[in-house]
Formats: C-alpha cells, structure tokens, sequence
C-alpha cells in the first residue's frame, strides 16, 4: 500500500491549506496521479496554483511492487517549479521529466515549489508491506 498525503503551503509565513489523502494498493500498474486536474488526480491542488501542471507527478507501482514517482512534462519546455524527494536527511532534485524509485517499505516527501512565489505542494508517502 502506498499513502499520501498533500498539503498546499502559501506565503512567507507558511499558512498551510487543509490536508488530502490518497491510498493505493502495492499492486502491478496501480497509479496514483497529483496535479490540477480533477478528473486525473487523485491529489488535486488549486485551479489557479499554473506552476502545477494538470498531471505534474504520477505514482506507479512496479512489477514487485515497488512504486516509482515521475515528474511528467507538461505543456511548457521549462517548468515553472522545482521538484524535490526528501527521504531523511537526504534530498534529490527530480529531473523534469525524470523517474525515481521510492524507497521500498519506507516514507519521505516530494516537494513541487514555485520558482516565482512561496508557494509549495508538499507530498508526503508512506510506503507499506
């Protein structure tokens, strides 16, 4: 089972927005999706949050049940954020466009942060036997 969890944090201050949950069994080509779009995202950040594309990152199950995490393109050929995965006191850019694999059995979180303003998603997962 792979859990997440989403928070949307604006402002210099940090107000953080109510918290979302999504859950999908560790099964072969189970997907979990966060972005704008509703009818694609399990996560749904805000309609006018553009540096989030409709579909910005996908959470795919593998064949042994490993999940993998990809920063998808979108419409634009630069993004307008950055994206990071933060496992401990390790942290790794993700490459727009790029592919990690979560750490089997363990937690962490991917931040989506504006390059324009402070605003981030905050992404956390929980990765369970």
């Amino acid at each position: 089972m792979l859990e997440l969890t989403m928070a949307t944090v604006s402002g210099e201050e940090g107000a953080t927005a109510g918290m979302l949950m999504a859950d999908a069994p560790s099964e072969p080509g189970a997907v979990l999706r966060v972005g704008r779009d509703k009818s694609a995202c399990r996560l749904v950040t805000p309609d006018d949050w553009l540096f989030v594309s409709r579909v910005h990152l996908e959470f795919l199950c593998g064949p042994e049940g490993t999940w993998q995490v990809t920063w998808l393109r979108g419409s634009q050929p630069d993004p307008s954020s950055e994206v990071r995965l933060v496992v401990g006191e390790y942290a790794q850019p993700l490459v727009y466009g790029g592919t990690v694999a979560l750490p089997r059995g363990g937690n962490g979180e991917i931040v989506i942060r504006d390059r324009t303003a402070p605003r981030s998603v905050n992404v956390g997962f929980f990765h369970e036997f």
